[in-house]
């Protein structure tokens, strides 16, 4: 039924569990998983050397968080996305790019700052996702 199945992960404790349920969908369906993480864009107004240090920072952590999220369902690196942007956005973006079948994501995520999944992310993807929403807690 699944061909493709994109899982949206921030290292979240619900993140984790979602990733353990987005690999076993996509083994019983012997699907594709799509790996994806979205952090928000660094602000231009912090101005040199400031602004290089921020990014290298989001990025590290960000290249980390996508590391995990591969190790924890096995998917190759062509298969994992880092994007910039609003999380919902680029989660939304992603699964009609790809023509995902099935959106895997967490309910709740690591809180305002640096988070990928916020109650209300989590309610934007579920309002306006061309596929099946499944939340994981």
């Amino acid at each position: 039924m699944f061909r493709t199945i994109l899982l949206a992960y921030d290292g979240s404790d619900h993140a984790k569990r979602a990733a353990e349920v987005a690999k076993a969908e996509a083994q019983a369906h012997g699907a594709r998983l799509l790996v994806v993480h979205a952090y928000e864009p660094v602000p231009d107004y912090l101005g040199e050397p400031f602004f290089e240090e921020a990014l290298k920072r989001r990025l590290e952590r960000a290249e980390r968080i996508l590391a995990e999220a591969r190790a924890l369902t096995g998917v190759p690196k062509e298969d994992a996305l880092l994007l910039e942007g609003a999380p919902a956005q680029a989660i939304l973006e992603a699964a009609r790019g790809e023509k995902a079948d099935l959106i895997v994501m967490g309910t709740r995520g690591l809180g305002a700052l640096g988070s990928l999944f916020l109650g209300s992310q989590s309610q934007r993807v579920v309002a306006e996702a061309p596929c099946p929403v499944l939340l994981v807690r």
